[in-house]
């Protein structure tokens, strides 16, 4: 070769460098987009909310004897409660652009309470309604003590503090692909406008600014609102065109885009307020099958805060700054039964999994979204129009945002070794038991009617059933507890879990960061300091 020299030698490919915030995000926490986009941003996430916030009421309020109109009421009362902790937890809980919905956790002991034996012979529907859901306000009032407790005496930032990358991945991934039953079986139901829904969606949001020279941030951003608009058009073609006239009731139930009966039932104005069913009642076993789901809801939502937390592009949560989140989750679920909402509160996931779609993790955003949540509750035949959007809309919508967040959880990997052994085993064997421990407790529960446990009382049934059904739950567990035991103090297995690169997060004054982004407003953190 001319001059001497040997042929270069080829660059040998490196692996990518971990990042302890998300990069190419357009808006974090604390730099909000222009006042318009964040109102349609806001707007967007009060759409995705729509759907949990309407899919428990309508399950649940023909269980309990209620009619349509129960129904639009109990809706705008989760829904402006929904706004209320949202608020509460952007500004004073852990300030992560989270929104704080209805939950499906609590779903299994609230229809242990529906089918108590003392219910059973009221006559009067609308009485019998009302007095199951003040059962419900009682259960709910007493389990939100568990979450209060242990977040603001900071007894769970102690659990925190011993979480790693490792078994931070089988909670936050479980968190979103847990939810798989909720995704394409729902699309399924009404198939004809579902796949639409699900294949307009990913068209908008990741093919369609591939082809665009200006105005790329347009379709990523506001995918749902176009795809959404689209779809149900469509849909209502479809029902004014007489396409679901003789298809069958459950059919025209999923489909159809009036059969919601919500816009006739919803009161023009309407403010819901504490007590509004009367006073609630207290029974011990309840409670404490209640209480069971609360804890569950809250291992769940610290897996979806550290979503919301890399989706924003915000530095991993301190311990002390989960913990005090976790107080204020707890005295969410405190006004949900106060207000009589017929499920607590936790952490939403699809919206979660909407801030990594949108690239927008603005907690202005979140904000927005919770004032659309509680103004459409109080103006019900407005709210009802955005809540009559078929299911399988919905559906289509958390097959993307479920996915969201569990490639999230999958993403925390970047911090550990997966060429270790210790790796590999707890990764594979937590995520295989969080999968495949619920999935025996749903399939015995869907045959026989109960769990596996069954003891003749349906609250110590739940006690049990509860905790294993959730995939997020019985993964975290496993993960947490073989990552904290299995050698343990040997240097390099600290390394492998990634224990290193989270150190300096453990504690709030470990990164400068951590005051932009958790920080309490008003000079609060002068006489609330975090740890």
């Amino acid at each position: 070769m001319k001059g001497g020299g040997g042929p270069a030698k080829a660059e040998e490919p490196g692996p990518h460098l971990p990042k302890d915030q998300l990069p190419d995000v357009s808006y974090c926490i604390a730099s909000p987009p222009p006042w318009p986009e964040a109102i349609l941003l806001g707007f967007q996430h009060y759409l995705v909310v729509l759907g949990t916030t309407v899919l428990i009421p309508t399950a649940l309020v023909p269980q309990m004897g209620g009619g349509n109109h129960e129904k639009a009421q109990v809706i705008q009362t989760l829904l402006f409660v929904a706004g209320l902790n949202t608020l509460l937890q952007t500004t004073f809980g852990t300030r992560l652009p989270a929104v704080i919905g209805g939950s499906f956790t609590f779903v299994a002991p609230t229809i242990s309470i529906i089918l108590a034996g003392r219910y059973s012979n009221i006559p009067d529907p609308i009485e019998k309604f009302k007095r199951i859901m003040r059962g419900i306000q009682g259960a709910l009032i007493v389990a939100s003590t568990l979450q209060i407790v242990l977040g603001f005496s900071g007894l769970w930032r102690n659990v925190a503090r011993f979480l790693r990358p490792l078994s931070a991945v089988p909670l936050v991934s479980l968190v979103g692909f847990g939810l798989y039953e909720l995704g394409f079986p729902g699309v399924a139901k009404c198939v004809e406008i579902g796949l639409p829904e699900l294949i307009i969606l990913v068209l908008i949001a990741q093919y369609v600014p591939n082809f665009m020279k200006f105005g790329k941030h347009v379709f990523q951003r506001f995918a749902v609102l176009f795809s959404v608009a689209i779809v149900w058009i469509y849909a209502h073609l479809l029902t004014v065109g007489g396409a679901y006239n003789n298809a069958a009731p459950r059919t025209q139930n999923t489909c159809r885009t009036d059969r919601a009966g919500l816009i006739d039932a919803a009161p023009w104005i309407r403010v819901p307020y504490p007590f509004q069913w009367g006073t609630p009642t207290f029974d011990a076993g309840e409670a404490f099958a209640m209480m069971f789901a609360s804890f569950v809801a809250l291992v769940e939502s610290t897996g979806a805060f550290i979503a919301v937390s890399r989706s924003a592009s915000a530095t991993p949560l301190p311990p002390s700054i989960l913990s005090r989140g976790v107080g204020w989750q707890g005295l969410g679920i405190l006004l949900s039964g106060l207000f009589g909402t017929v499920t607590g509160s936790s952490v939403s996931i699809e919206n979660a999994g909407l801030l990594t779609l949108t690239r927008v993790g603005s907690r202005r955003v979140v904000e927005i979204s919770a004032v659309f949540m509680i103004f459409f509750s109080i103006l019900g035949k407005f709210g009802a129009i955005f809540a009559s959007i078929p299911p399988s809309i919905v559906a289509a919508l958390y097959c993307l945002f479920f996915g969201y967040v569990g490639s999230v959880g999958l993403s925390f990997l970047q911090f550990c070794n997966l060429n270790s052994f210790r790796t590999k085993f707890i990764l594979g064997f937590s995520i295989f038991l969080g999968l495949s421990i619920p999935q025996y407790f749903n399939e015995y529960t869907s045959i026989n009617g109960y769990g596996p446990v069954h003891v003749g009382a349906r609250w110590f049934d739940d006690m049990v059933d509860v905790p294993f059904s959730s995939e997020a739950f019985v993964a975290a567990v496993v993960a947490y507890f073989l990552d904290n035991t299995l050698q343990r103090n040997n240097d390099t297995v600290k390394r492998d879990t990634g224990e290193h690169w989270w150190d300096k997060f453990r504690s709030f004054s470990g990164d400068k960061r951590s005051e932009e982004f958790y920080s309490l407003p008003f000079k609060l953190h002068k006489y609330f300091p975090s740890v």
